[in-house]
C-alpha cells in the first residue's frame, strides 16, 4: 500500500486514540501498577479493541470535508451529521462527546453560524478543537503564516473560539508543519517556537498575558522566572487533564521525550486522565515524525474501520499530496 504523510497523521491520531479509550479517566497512580503496553478492549466505555472516540471521529469529519475543498459550513455540517446520523463513528454510535463540542453543535443545529458557535469564555478551553485540527495542516501548508493562523482560527472556532484554544491549535499546526517537512523533533520544535513567538508578538491577536500562558511551550521568559524547558520537566509537572493547554504541553512533552511512535503514544496514555485525547494529539505528531510504516502493524490491524480510514487517506492524499 502506498502511503503518504496524510496516512501517517490520521492513523497516528486514531491509533493513539484507540489505545486510550479503554482507560480514559484512570489516574496516573493506576498506571504505575497497570501500565498500558498494547491495545485493550472494553474498560471505561465498554468498546471492542481498536475503537476510537470523538477525537478521531471529528478528525475524520474534517478530513472528509477537506477532500472537497475548504468550506467552513460543510465542515460544521459534518460535525452535525456525526452527532445526528453517526457519520464517522467507529461502530455506528456516538459514545463520547465533549461538553463544549456538544453545545456548539447544538447551536449550529439551531441556526447559529459555524464561526459564532464555539464558546468564547475562558472556561471554554477544553481540548475539543485541538484534538481534531491536524488534517487542516494539509490544506494550509503552503499558506503564509497569517493565512494559516486565520484558517486555524476559523476551524477551531466552530467549537472552541477562545483565543487560547486557537493559539494551541496554531502552535500544534506550526509544529506539525515543520515535522512534515522532514525536520527532526528538536529542530522542528525550535523553529516552531521562533515562528510562533515572532508572529504572536508582532500581530495584535491577543494580550501579552495570554501569550504568557504558553510560556512552557514557547519557552519564553515570564517576569523574573527562569525559562522553563518543556522537555526537561518531570512527569509530575505535566498535567494530562482535558484543559487545552495541558493537552498541548503533555503531547509535546511525550513526543520530545520518546524515540518511536509506540513509545510516544504509550507514554501519553500512561499519564492518565484524558488518555485518549492526549494520545491522539501526540499520536498525530508522532505519525508525522516516524511515518505510517513505524506505527505497529498489530495496532493498525485491529483499528475499527481500518479500510474506510485508508480510503479517506487515499482520497485526501489525491487532492493534497499528489496534486500539490
Amino acid at each position: 500500500m502506498k502511503t503518504t504523510k496524510i496516512h501517517s497523521a490520521l492513523f497516528g491520531v486514531a491509533v493513539g486514540d484507540a489505545l486510550g479509550v479503554p482507560v480514559e479517566f484512570k489516574s496516573r497512580e493506576y498506571f504505575k501498577n497497570n501500565p498500558v503496553i498494547s491495545m485493550q478492549e472494553f474498560g471505561t466505555h465498554h468498546q471492542p479493541k481498536g475503537t476510537w472516540s470523538d477525537d478521531s471521529s471529528l478528525t475524520f469529519c474534517l478530513a472528509d470535508s477537506l477532500c472537497k475543498g475548504y468550506d467552513i459550513n460543510d465542515i460544521a455540517n459534518n460535525f452535525v451529521l456525526w452527532r445526528q446520523e453517526q457519520l464517522w463513528t467507529p461502530h455506528g454510535r456516538v459514545f463520547d462527546i465533549g461538553i463544549a463540542t456538544n453545545f456548539a453543535i447544538h447551536s449550529i443545529e439551531s441556526g447559529t453560524k459555524p464561526l459564532l458557535a464555539g464558546g468564547t469564555s475562558e472556561r471554554d478551553n477544553g481540548n475539543g478543537s485541538l484534538m481534531r485540527i491536524l488534517p487542516l495542516l494539509f490544506y494550509v501548508k503552503d499558506f503564509n503564516i497569517t493565512k494559516r493562523f486565520d484558517t486555524v482560527k476559523e476551524v477551531s472556532s466552530i467549537t472552541h473560539a477562545h483565543i487560547r484554544s486557537v493559539i494551541a491549535c496554531f502552535i500544534y499546526i506550526e509544529y506539525a508543519l515543520f515535522l512534515s517537512e522532514g525536520k527532526n523533533k528538536e529542530e522542528a520544535f525550535e523553529r516552531m517556537k521562533e515562528k510562533v513567538t515572532d508572529f504572536l508578538t508582532n500581530n495584535p491577536i491577543c494580550s501579552q498575558a495570554e501569550i504568557d500562558k504558553f510560556h512552557r511551550v514557547l519557552e519564553n521568559q515570564v517576569g523574573d522566572y527562569e525559562i522553563v524547558k518543556l522537555a526537561e520537566l518531570k512527569e509530575k509537572e505535566i498535567s494530562s487533564s482535558g484543559y487545552v493547554l495541558s493537552s498541548l504541553e503533555a503531547s509535546l512533552w511525550c513526543l520530545l521525550n520518546s524515540n518511536t511512535y509506540e513509545e510516544t503514544v504509550l507514554k501519553a496514555v500512561n499519564l492518565g486522565g484524558d488518555t485518549d485525547t492526549t494520545a491522539a494529539i501526540a499520536g498525530g505528531l508522532a505519525g508525522l515524525l516516524y511515518g505510517y510504516e513505524n506505527i505497529p502493524q498489530e495496532w493498525i490491524n485491529v483499528l475499527a474501520r481500518k479500510d474506510d480510514i485508508t480510503k479517506l487517506c487515499d482520497k485526501m492524499s489525491e487532492k493534497y499530496e499528489i496534486h500539490n
